[in-house]
């Protein structure tokens, strides 16, 4: 049996902890023990199969639509214990087309070879679109017939535990292969990385489940070591932000996590908030990952939060991505977000990050040491492995870094000769932290700079009526008749007064001045789009090379 598994199942024997759902309205708390009991019925029902729907047996890759965490937790531990791989499957919004969805579900599974798909709250409603694309599934209400005993033999270090579906900047899908060798090995570094504590700790999430940070960081941990879980759903979130605030002063959290933009969005909240409607004073750690850090919108969340005792050594930067399971580094626990601040002309024209002076400089969040078991490096573009303070491609090693993806012209193997993996970051090394300053293949050169598109989406976005978190920087090639145009680029921001022309001009006039104050050049070209225009992948990134495509067909 893996040592994940045996993991599991110790804390589901033992652990007089629990998962708390169903908040705010009606919440109800399962101890972990319960939690199994209900996994236990549920794989023996999936192991036996039925006459029309195949039994999951191992190695059997499932498919899970469902939203509720409730029954997330066992439907996974349902399929681990029959030995087959979790796939949380990209789920529908209301304004999603059904029949691409359908079309690009059907694609998902065949490339991940799924026989199944498990159905659950809230969307059902969705089973006619699966059968009329001949998509086996099985409703997740109601399953679970019998027990059965864990097999010794269920799971080996190598098997597949979750093909996780990536959130890049294409549609075309891909799917890492995490096995079970790298979930124990990426969970262990985190618990000891984070100083977990299983007595003391409480997790509270609102994270997305098909998303490796909710999935793994926010579902797996706790219900693999035993911690005590709040969980809700994203759109319990998204629909109104202070409830997580609000679940943290409840219940005393001392853990949760979640992107830049949702710090952002819940300093405003708190900002408006009564003083001493909250006690935030428990949280000791806030992990910020997932998408870039930007300091700024962190230090406005520590100030809005401190009258409700948020103290802001909470904070913990973090750098994390699928292909480790999830955590690559994390910063030093109760030390709070720190910046390094460097030249910006030494690292656009030099390639080193050297600390700044008086010029004009660049702040990077330092996002710790790799965590116990992942080693970190950073290569130049002759393949040599550079030194401290020098600004290449990260490369990753260790036990919990996947061995491939799966793609739909097959399996594509991640790691060198000598286990290396390309993270596409371009970063360096300061003190043994990991700096991470951008996707390498989104650099954009100018006049021998490297200017990377963060940059210039945080001054767009700081312009008047630009929704915040919706900006995005793409390169212009360089082309033209005898190649006289030099490459450049082009920044499309989200705004409310889009389709008003004197309105446009402002917010374009605006962002080119702030872009400019920032980065010292001028875009070629602002666009401003109306809400939800710009792509987005199913966790809610900016997709830069789709926007790229929308541009050029305008």
């Amino acid at each position: 049996m893996s040592r994940f598994l045996a993991m599991l199942l110790d804390s589901a024997a033992r652990s007089p902890r629990g998962m708390t759902t169903g908040e705010p309205k009606q919440p109800v708390r399962r101890t972990w023990p319960e939690v199994h009991a209900i996994a236990r019925r549920m794989a023996a029902t999936l192991r036996a199969g039925t006459a029309d729907l195949p039994a999951v047996e191992h190695g059997a890759a499932v498919g899970v639509l469902a939203g509720e965490p409730v029954s997330i937790a066992p439907a996974a531990q349902a399929v681990w214990l029959c030995g087959g791989s979790v796939t949380m499957l990209h789920q529908p919004t209301a304004r999603t087309d059904l029949a691409a969805w359908a079309e690009d579900t059907v694609s998902v599974l065949r490339m991940i070879d799924a026989r199944l798909v498990l159905l659950g709250a809230p969307f059902d409603a969705l089973a006619p679109v699966l059968a009329e694309r001949g998509i086996p599934f099985r409703a997740l209400e109601g399953l679970g017939e019998g027990d059965i005993e864990p097999s010794a033999d269920a799971a080996s270090e190598d098997d597949t535990a979750l093909l996780q579906l990536t959130s890049g900047s294409t549609a075309e899908p891909k799917a890492v292969r995490i096995t079970h060798r790298n979930l124990f090995a990426n969970l262990s570094g985190m618990v000891e990385a984070s100083k977990l504590d299983v007595e003391r700790d409480v997790m509270v999430s609102w994270l997305p489940l098909f998303h490796d940070m909710g999935m793994v960081g926010f579902l797996t941990v706790p219900m693999t070591t035993g911690l005590e879980l709040v969980t809700v759903t994203p759109v319990d979130f998204l629909s109104r932000p202070l409830l997580w605030a609000e679940l943290i002063s409840k219940y005393g959290c001392t853990v949760t996590a979640a992107p830049n933009f949702a710090y952002a969005v819940l300093g405003r909240q708190l900002a408006r908030a009564e003083e001493g409607s909250l006690d935030l004073s428990t949280l000791r750690i806030a992990l910020n990952g997932a998408e870039p850090i930007d300091p700024e919108a962190v230090e406005a969340f520590t100030s809005a939060g401190a009258k409700f005792g948020l103290r802001p050594e909470s904070v913990l930067a973090a750098y994390g991505m699928a292909e480790t399971a999830l955590g690559v580094s994390f910063a030093p626990v109760e030390t709070g977000l720190q910046v390094d601040t460097i030249d910006a002309d030494q690292l656009e024209s030099h390639r080193r990050a050297v600390p700044a002076g008086d010029a004009p400089a660049r702040r990077f969040p330092r996002l710790g040491p790799p965590l116990p078991g992942v080693e970190a490096r950073v290569v130049g573009d002759d393949g040599r492995v550079l030194g401290e303070r020098e600004v290449g491609v990260l490369q990753l090693r260790g036990d919990s870094v996947t061995p491939g993806y799966l793609t739909v012209d097959g399996p594509v193997a991640t790691q060198d000769a000598d286990g290396w993996l390309d993270t596409g970051d371009e970063g360096y090394l300061a003190d043994g932290d990991v700096v991470v300053c951008g996707r390498r293949k989104d650099v954009i050169i100018m006049g021998g700079r490297n200017i990377y598109p963060t940059d210039i989406e945080r001054a767009a976005a700081t312009a008047d009526d630009v929704r915040a978190g919706n900006t995005v920087a793409v390169r212009v090639p360089a082309g033209g008749e005898g190649g006289r145009h030099r490459e450049s680029f082009a920044v499309a921001v989200e705004s409310r007064k889009a389709g008003d022309a004197e309105a446009e001009q402002l917010i374009k006039k605006d962002v080119i001045r702030r872009v400019v104050s920032a980065v010292g050049v001028r875009p070629a070209e602002v666009v401003v789009l109306g809400p939800g225009t710009l792509p987005k992948t199913p966790s809610g990134k900016l997709r830069r090379a789709a926007t790229a495509e929308l541009l050029r067909g305008r």
